[in-house]
């Protein structure tokens, strides 16, 4: 099995795709043949969902470059994205749910004499889970994510965009998979924009043709922060438009168990009222600035050696990803005073005098 072992690793280091399947394969057989039959079920199980997804990525190996920097289109990956990962508001779980499973059941749809348009349209502030629902919907379908590169599809050269975006769409076409949009509003604009040329009703014009042409066997996801600024016509384009908003405060307690789990979640938040207080204080973040704010704590308590992250340690943190500094000592020991930390607290934590501290909570 040693040699198997080996095999593989030399496979995945030189991005020999069927040599890695085979010698897996072939382990697993070995193993089998060792009495270990959950082990073995576990390799083939793993093999038998992936094959099709490395014969899909060979076949996207060639990708599509800007004529002008040479620079690719694209970007191709296989996401490991499970639902856990994912933190949204109940509704639009199941209007993503619901979407997936209009593709998964795509031929009864087309029997059933309906049209059928994979197309999701994704708004919202950024920071807010737009790309990792792509991600998500990409691993559950097992298609692969392809992920436009505007600085790429964008060139400088007049008529070159719209030329970018049909190969973009063409190459898209070669094999099943998710073709993403993200900063969709950059290629989607109003044609009326009259600070805009001529060449923005070709770059809106070539999209709206494409996406009509696009594979109903893939799906097309687009996203952006400015959906103000789509042409109208682009909204008649996708069969479903999902706003995507920061977190409420149930999705704020249920980020905060995810990205605090591994490091004692009831230990760091001792009790009610310092959940309480959290959440209000979240409040406004997105999904990401709460994960930012959390793994900051995180990796200042390692490198401070610190036994544990504290409550303590995320109301600081909150302090300066909002202000990006301690300007200013009266504020910042105000804050910690409004938020359940007490004068001994500030005192050890932060090194404030005990008296300055007690005049500064009395004001």
């Amino acid at each position: 099995m040693q040699t198997e072992i080996i095999k593989i690793i030399e496979g995945g280091i030189n991005g020999d795709k069927e040599k890695v399947y085979n010698y897996a394969k072939l382990l697993a057989n070995n193993i089998q043949k060792e009495g270990n039959e959950k082990f073995s079920k576990r390799i083939i199980d793993l093999l038998n969902n992936k094959k099709g997804k490395l014969t899909s990525m060979d076949s996207l190996m060639a990708k599509p470059v800007d004529t002008e920097s040479r620079a690719e289109m694209v970007e191709v990956s296989n996401p490991q994205l499970s639902a856990k990962n994912i933190i949204l508001d109940k509704y639009i779980e199941v209007e993503i749910d619901n979407f997936i499973k209009y593709y998964q059941n795509r031929d009864k749809i087309i029997l059933s004499g309906l049209d059928l348009n994979n197309s999701l349209l994704l708004y919202g502030p950024p920071g807010c889970g737009k790309t990792t629902i792509a991600q998500y919907i990409s691993n559950i379908t097992g298609l692969p994510l392809v992920t436009a590169r505007l600085d790429a599809l964008v060139s400088s050269l007049l008529g070159s965009t719209a030329k970018n975006i049909r190969k973009l769409f063409e190459y898209a076409s070669k094999t099943d998979c998710i073709l993403f949009l993200d900063e969709f509003d950059v290629i989607a604009k109003l044609r009326d924009d009259k600070n805009e040329l001529g060449e923005l009703k070709r770059v809106v014009n070539s999209l709206i043709q494409n996406i009509d042409n696009f594979s109903s066997n893939s799906i097309l996801i687009a996203a952006t922060n400015h959906h103000e600024l789509l042409d109208p016509a682009i909204w008649r384009r996708f069969s479903r438009i999902l706003e995507i908003n920061k977190p409420n405060e149930n999705e704020i307690e249920e980020l905060l168990a995810i990205f605090l789990d591994d490091n004692n979640y009831e230990k760091i938040i001792k009790n009610q009222k310092q959940l309480q207080q959290l959440k209000k204080l979240f409040l406004g973040f997105s999904h990401s600035d709460i994960k930012t704010i959390i793994q900051n704590c995180l990796k200042q308590s390692i490198i401070q050696n610190k036994v544990e992250t504290t409550y303590v340690d995320i109301i600081q943190e909150i302090y300066l990803y909002s202000h990006h500094s301690i300007k200013n000592e009266i504020d910042f020991i105000k804050f910690l005073s409004s938020h359940n930390i007490t004068q001994k607290e500030i005192n050890e934590n932060f090194g404030f005098p005990m008296r300055k501290i007690q005049s500064v909570t009395k004001l």
